[in-house]
């Protein structure tokens, strides 16, 4: 019901006004979370009315109405600011007629371009009497500004909307900030993943790491070898993900300024992509003869690398983004150590019974395929560990238990980039008050220059698909995953106190109710606004 006029969104009045002037509990908003780095705020505020709120460009920004990420963020964020005018009531209760505007200003027009590794994400956000100044260099930063905008507006008891002065400099810590999705191992419907975009974006998460096929199905529908999802799906009609299905999970998290990382992990992890190619898989002996059973990908056939390139090659033109994770880990080698044909390719390539080194071998085919199709590939740390020329390796992603940052500290060293998830799997279920764990994390607690540390361009949320569906994704995700949002974007000696990041948090996971995401509760208490149940 909202209209766009020369560059101003506008919403419709109504003759109606409700004078209430009782203040019960003046509130204030606890904070914004992730915390800006640097953010000053007063108790001086001022009223919103919905039916006099508008977004508008600023006369010198790059982008004006018309750009696609901005006018959609205008509409979506109105909702969400006054989540009781959107749904239909509550609008008698406003008493105030003075407008209020939130000027937006950009330095480029990336309007019609895909979030990258390089895209900035700073912005000031300047808050005073009638207006709000957001000024970013890129519309992903000013996407990041109206979701902290939208966190410093707070309802009071009857109703009417308020926002303090404030002003506000932020950017990111690290550049990555991602969760990790796997819809091989539980079939995630599209709704699902759209909802965790939503999500994702509350928390200025910026990427989707999409491992999107596994050994137990693989429902990514290929244009190129569509047995791959028809004989490897868990349903060929319904648990597939679709060229459709995938370019709007793409579009939807563009949207809200997230990257789409797809990962094709191989050789191991594969067993459904057999069913639907044959020969990929290595042949599996007893003795002399095949046991009928099939373990990782055949790494000494030239037709393996035929079919990996024309899949990465189709993998690179629907997914937009430079990275594209390789995979690589916990491959099991007793399938290729019983095939004599495996044995035989050792001895004349001068492996020797090392399988690490035939694995390495087939690593740097992989990725010598995604360097043609010019993309930066991420590799699980095993393939690192394995590596003696990790010169052909780019971006590392640390994992494992035990001391993960002494594995941090070995890649840097080596000169390569690293992603962190080790401390942040968060599928297996735990007590949500635990979310102080995934909160005290110091990424860069190791000894290393600053040009090292430099390369450690970000962590992730790892929720793995054993005992995750749709019906427990969310609360199991959320609010812990905010937790590594936050370690991720703010600044560290701001964000080491867990007493003092606890009520920000608590409202916060309130908000995310309020906005129909169903985050499990941190302790005893309430929410003003419970979750619906819809």
């Amino acid at each position: 019901m909202s209209v766009v006029t020369s560059g101003r969104y506008t919403f419709p009045s109504y003759n109606l006004v409700f004078f209430i002037f009782l203040q019960l509990g003046l509130h204030s908003v606890e904070g914004v979370w992730p915390l800006p780095q640097s953010i000053t705020s007063s108790p001086e505020r001022y009223p919103l009315n919905p039916q006099a709120f508008y977004f508008t460009y600023g006369s010198q920004s790059a982008a004006q109405e018309g750009c696609s990420v901005l006018d959609e963020a205008f509409k979506r964020y109105f909702s969400l600011i006054f989540p009781d005018y959107s749904s239909g009531y509550g609008f008698l209760r406003f008493s105030v007629d003075k407008p209020f505007t939130v000027q937006v200003s950009v330095g480029r027009d990336d309007c019609d371009s895909y979030p990258d590794e390089d895209s900035s994400e700073q912005y000031t956000l300047s808050v005073s009497a009638g207006q709000a100044s957001l000024k970013a260099e890129t519309v992903w930063g000013a996407l990041r500004g109206l979701e902290t905008f939208s966190q410093l507006v707070y309802q009071e008891d009857f109703g009417s909307y308020y926002v303090n002065k404030t002003e506000i400099k932020d950017f990111p810590r690290f550049q990555f900030r991602g969760i990790l999705l796997d819809t091989s191992r539980h079939y995630l419907p599209v709704q699902a993943i759209l909802k965790t975009l939503d999500a994702m974006a509350f928390s200025k998460f910026n990427v989707f790491h999409w491992h999107i096929v596994d050994d137990p199905s693989f429902p990514y529908q290929s244009r190129t070898f569509p047995d791959l999802s028809a004989k490897g799906a868990f349903h060929p009609m319904t648990h597939i993900y679709t060229q459709s299905d995938v370019g709007r999970v793409i579009s939807f998290a563009r949207m809200r300024g997230i990257r789409v990382l797809p990962e094709f992990d191989s050789p191991g992890h594969t067993q459904s992509w057999g069913k639907g190619q044959s020969d990929l898989l290595t042949p599996c002996y007893s003795g002399s003869s095949p046991s009928g059973t099939f373990g990782p990908v055949n790494p000494i056939l030239p037709s393996t690398y035929k079919f990996m390139a024309t899949l990465f090659k189709e993998v690179s033109s629907v997914f937009p983004d430079s990275y594209i994770h390789l995979g690589g880990d916990e491959v099991n080698f007793s399938c290729w150590k019983s095939n004599p044909d495996v044995r035989a390719f050792m001895l004349k390539m001068g492996f020797g019974a090392d399988f690490t080194k035939l694995e390495a071998y087939y690593m740097e085919n992989i990725v010598n395929i995604t360097v043609a199709l010019n993309r930066t590939s991420i590799v699980w740390q095993d393939v690192f560990d394995y590596h003696e020329r990790r010169t052909s390796l780019s971006v590392v992603e640390v994992w494992r238990e035990g001391c993960y940052l002494c594995e941090v500290r070995r890649v840097v060293k080596a000169g390569l980039r690293v992603i962190l998830a080790s401390p942040w799997y968060l599928d297996q279920p735990g007590p949500t008050h635990n979310w102080a764990r995934y909160y005290t994390v110091w990424p860069l607690a190791f000894k290393g220059t600053e040009e090292q540390k430099k390369l450690v361009i970000g962590g992730e949320v790892c929720m793995w698909g054993e005992y995750v569906d749709a019906t427990n994704l969310t609360p199991r995700l959320w609010p812990r995953a905010s937790a590594a949002a936050e370690r991720l974007w703010s600044d560290e000696k701001q964000t080491s106190d867990v007493d003092k990041a606890f009520p920000r948090l608590q409202d916060f996971r309130c908000e995310l109710l309020r906005r129909g995401i169903q985050a499990e509760p941190l302790f005893v208490g309430h929410c003003k606004h419970e979750y619906q149940g819809v």
